[in-house]
């Protein structure tokens, strides 16, 4: 299997071009599984096959490195945008992207002929607890109190098509994520499971967020996960509505437009080009 390693702030993918790659849609759980392991495999947070698309420039899937599919990824969108641009395979500065969580249209910032900035926009927050999905009565979640291991959380969720639970902290760095992520991604109330965000608040436009994501683990950034941030930090009072999220290796710029959409700008880097024997994921 040839794939390219792409990174969109330390979050890291296998991409596979799947118009020269034949495989077939039931190996790529499998194959993500032994492909993203970081001592035997490639290493990476997803493995992410693009197709041609119907209703689109092209069609993306994720698989996390567990092998569960995820509905879209705003890192991967930016780096596989990048990388179909730079590879010749379209030529246009704004790429309809096919997902799971529907159409989404990253827009290249070109300096030299090169792509040094990747602006996406990432559609409508979802608010609504059936929209999450998440059990319970109907209405928006914000600073709900919610019980995990014995502590509460107050909890706020967004979906940007894939779901999202968002917990304001004094100091995120002191969360022992490692405890909290696993029990709140798998808590009975969030249906489809759910990645999770610690964010601490510094002025009214920045953010600092550590995040757990479902079938993942903790990662080093989340492009979703930013702008579930940044929605939960305008409807709960913290944030304006266009702010900079720090993550752990830098920071997205993102936006809640007055269209209701949500435009996430950071960048995407092609690591390395690489050959995998599939026969290993079998």
């Amino acid at each position: 299997m040839r794939f390219t390693k792409v990174q969109g702030l330390g979050n890291d993918f296998i991409l596979v071009n799947c118009m020269e790659e034949n495989f077939h849609p039931e190996e790529f759980p499998g194959i993500a599984v032994k492909a993203c392991d970081r001592h035997f495999g490639v290493g990476a947070d997803g493995l992410v096959p693009l197709f041609s698309s119907e209703v689109a420039d092209i069609k993306m899937r994720v698989f996390n490195a567990d092998g569960s599919e995820a509905e879209t990824c705003g890192n991967v969108l930016r780096c596989a945008a990048k990388y179909l641009y730079e590879h010749g395979i379209v030529s246009k500065n704004k790429i309809k992207v096919e997902t799971l969580a529907g159409i989404m249209v990253p827009e290249l910032i070109i300096e030299n002929g090169r792509v040094s900035l990747i602006r996406v926009d990432m559609g409508e927050p979802r608010l609504q607890r059936s929209e999450i999905p998440m059990a319970g009565p109907p209405g928006r979640v914000v600073d709900e109190p919610l019980e995990a291991g014995g502590v509460i959380y107050n909890i706020t969720a967004v979906s940007m098509g894939n779901p999202h639970c968002v917990i304001f902290a004094p100091d995120v760095e002191q969360i022992p994520l490692h405890v909290a992520g696993p029990l709140l991604e798998k808590h009975h109330l969030f249906t489809l499971k759910t990645n999770v965000e610690f964010v601490q608040v510094i002025n009214h436009d920045q953010v600092k967020m550590r995040v757990w994501e479902r079938g993942a683990g903790e990662t080093m950034a989340c492009g979703t996960g930013a702008c579930a941030a940044a929605v939960a930090g305008v409807i709960n009072g913290y944030t304006k509505r266009q702010l900079s999220v720090h993550m752990k290796t830098g920071a997205l710029f993102i936006e809640w437009a007055a269209d209701n959409h949500l435009y996430m700008t950071g960048p995407a880097e092609e690591v390395f080009i690489g050959e995998y024997p599939i026969l290993n994921a079998k």
